[in-house]
């Protein structure tokens, strides 16, 4: 079975932004001429996150607003101890959400749904040049 690997760079705003990258996944996914399959997304690095979602203001905002209830800034993290770099919730929660995901595409198309969007989480307290590696299988 066929595999072609390709890289995505996204240069991010910092903590909280949240990037659409689901254009990028399906030009990829139909340049590499497989018609059905899997694309996998991995995100280098230990604070950034993939997943999927409505790419809607309302939800731009309550999901940053969880992610701040659930692993909060304002508390002592052992990373903060070591480090000092301020960014021990960011490890936090882009190990909740994850650094990938698999979509299977037919027909040279993801199968996502009508408002689900694949996107690029930064965590990190600053913005940063952020490489996604696809694989994409299929036949």
């Amino acid at each position: 079975m066929p595999i072609v690997t390709k890289t995505i760079s996204i240069r991010t705003r910092g903590e909280g932004d949240m990037v659409d990258i689901s254009r990028y996944v399906s030009s990829a996914v139909a340049e590499s001429k497989l018609s059905n399959g899997i694309v996998t997304l991995f995100v280098k690095g230990s604070t950034a996150a993939i997943t999927t979602i409505e790419y809607e203001p309302g939800l731009l905002k309550d999901f940053p607003d969880m992610l701040e209830r659930v692993a909060p800034r304002g508390i002592e993290y052992e990373h903060e101890k070591r480090w000092h770099d301020g960014n021990g919730h960011s490890h936090i929660r882009a190990s909740l959400i994850g650094p990938s995901l698999t979509v299977p595409f037919i027909d040279g198309k993801l199968t996502l749904g009508t408002w689900q969007q694949i996107v690029l989480i930064e965590l990190d307290i600053r913005s940063r040049e952020r490489s996604i590696v696809l694989q994409i299988i299929g036949e």
